[in-house]
């Protein structure tokens, strides 16, 4: 067995780590150490979904002209929250893979630097986003009824950017450690403040049904608005908590640490990022292209497309909590330069993902009627977005497969191949054959999302030629998985 190098001390995030990569070694597996990191993730990501289903039922509530005034915007907040995310990566590598070698202390210097780049990240997008929403609805091709009501609430949900950007690396920070608890936990504060501001603020004063009894419910009756400041204000404490957990880590807190420009670990960690951010920025722009192409087919299909996106996000639970554990490991296995263990992780995660996806696949493509019925009641868009969530659903299994692959290239710093090839799948198949069964064939939502699909089984294809290939390995040179 390998030893570990360096000093440790007994308890904390990175002790229980090492014992736990440790633990499992011995075991002889590496599912349970999975799933341990996994948990809280897939956990952190249903309460995200919940809020994210109460959020749309609440809106959907009001009309389709209510749901599209929040849908018309949504794909620039995946863009700009992916950009983010990217950012994150870069340090996440960096951690891991420290962690795994033991060395503490440059663990805690990039951590501090990545308080410096989530500062700046923050502020670039608070001023870029609040000075282009008065026409971000139009440039998506926005129905004209709806776009003073989108941008309102583009405005609002993008004011406390600074803080977002906080809660985003500073959670990929503290996860990067092996503590997948504390986002978790944050996350569930973040939901809460959402789903009640919503409750008192989307609805006017109202009489409430309450165990019997008729209760005079308080409410602003904002409408759309509600649902905004609701959400603002979500991202606004959970900023200040991520805040809050970081400085208070016993070994990555930034306390005390120099804020200035390191480019000793800068260097590394924006090599990696800067594929990461690239491909996630291009590809979000992609779906801004795509959401702008299905919002040209009117109302109708742009709730339907809104709402069966919100459906779907439950379904993919899994595939991104298993992405997270997959990135962690991965970059461990790395710091330890232990390939057998590498081995043992990459081959327990491709056998439970498909799986896991497999399940939640068929859980969809039986449900979808009623999840589109949770937010909308809406006879058509019920309809048309039961269809384009059941194609969707057959396709699942590989969609993980894809998640996890990146997972586990994203943890190692190979980012470049899926920087590519989510650019290539991206705009030469999803954009591309969506312009042209739209506009040029003149078909509807379903083909739109058979495009997406063909996009999403394209990357499967490619990720695992690559990992079988052993060249996305800093341990490997050309040995084939």
């Amino acid at each position: 067995m390998r030893r570990f190098s360096g000093n440790r001390e007994p308890g904390g995030a990175a002790g229980r780590m090492c014992d736990d990569l440790q633990m499992s070694k011995k075991r002889g597996g590496t599912l349970w150490i999975v799933l341990a990191l996994a948990w809280p993730t897939m956990l952190e990501q249903m309460l995200q979904v919940a809020a994210q289903y109460v959020d749309s039922a609440m809106v959907g509530r009001l009309g389709a002209a209510a749901t599209a005034s929040v849908g018309a915007t949504v794909t620039i907040n995946w863009m700009v929250g992916s950009t983010l995310s990217a950012l994150g990566v870069g340090f996440l590598a960096f951690i891991a893979r420290e962690y795994g070698a033991q060395r503490f202390d440059n663990a805690g210097k990039a951590v501090a630097q990545s308080v410096l780049a989530a500062l700046v990240a923050g502020l670039f997008f608070t001023v870029v986003t609040l000075s282009l929403s008065p026409f971000i609805p139009g440039w998506m091709n926005a129905q004209e009824d709806i776009r003073p009501v989108a941008s309102r609430y583009f405005f609002i949900i993008y004011t406390p950017m600074l803080l977002r950007a906080a809660t985003v690396v500073f959670g990929t920070v503290l996860r990067a450690s092996g503590d997948t608890r504390t986002p978790m936990r944050v996350n569930l504060l973040v939901n809460i403040v959402n789903v009640v501001l919503n409750y008192l603020l989307i609805y006017p004063t109202r009489n409430v049904a309450l165990l019997g009894l008729t209760v005079r419910m308080p409410g602003a009756g904002l409408g759309v608005i509600g649902a905004a400041i609701g959400t603002a204000a979500g991202f606004a404490m959970g900023g200040v908590a991520m805040t809050i957990a970081l400085w208070r880590h016993p070994k990555i807190s930034p306390r005390g640490r120099s804020l200035k420009p390191d480019w000793s670990i800068l260097k590394p960690c924006l090599k990696v990022a800067l594929p990461a951010a690239l491909q996630r920025f291009g590809t979000s722009f992609g779906y801004v292209a795509f959401a702008s192409l299905i919002n040209s087919l009117g109302t109708i299909s742009t709730a339907a497309h809104s709402i069966a996106n919100t459906a779907e996000s439950a379904f993919y639970i899994p595939a991104y909590g298993i992405q997270t554990a997959a990135a962690t490991l991965s970059g461990n296995a790395n710091g330890m330069k232990d390939q057998k263990y590498m081995k043992s992780i990459t081959r327990t995660l491709l056998i439970l993902e498909p799986s896991l996806m497999a399940v939640s696949g068929t859980a969809l493509f039986l449900l979808a009627p009623r999840m589109m019925a949770m937010f909308t009641p809406d006879a058509e868009v019920i309809r048309l977005g039961t269809r384009v969530l059941r194609m969707v659903a057959v396709t699942e299994p590989l969609y993980g497969i894809a998640v996890v692959l990146e997972g586990i290239f994203m943890g190692v710093g190979d980012t470049m191949y899926a920087f590519v090839c989510n650019i290539a799948g991206m705009w030469g198949v999803r954009v591309m054959g969506t312009a042209l069964l739209v506009r040029v064939l003149g078909y509807g939502l379903t083909a739109a999302w058979g495009a997406m699909i063909a996009h999403n089984i394209l990357l499967c294809f490619l990720f695992a030629l690559h990992y079988r290939s052993g060249k996305w390995n800093p341990m490997l040179s050309g040995e084939k998985f």
